[in-house]
């Protein structure tokens, strides 16, 4: 990810400014290196290392949503339906 599109990311979701550790910006910020690594593994389906890393960041993304969710239902459905996450 280059850094002018972590700053797009960062800005569209921020809740403030200088944020960057909410859980809103996590979660885009996974999704999209999910995004980038699910297109690497489709030429290299023989990658197992990297097949490792989109589970583990899988997983963290699933758990920051269930966080958001716990704690705030309208940012939760907010960011499943910006970054086009099911469920």
């Amino acid at each position: 990810m280059k850094r002018q599109e972590k700053k797009e990311l960062i800005a569209k979701f921020a809740t403030h400014q200088g944020d960057t550790g909410s859980p809103e910006v996590q979660i885009a910020i996974l999704t999209d290196r999910i995004e980038r690594l699910k297109n690497h593994l489709e030429q290299n389906h023989k990658d197992n290392h990297s097949r490792r890393g989109i589970m583990l960041m899988v997983w963290k993304r699933r758990r920051l949503l269930d966080y958001l969710k716990r704690k705030d239902v309208s940012r939760y459905e907010a960011v499943i339906t910006a970054l086009e996450i099911r469920k």
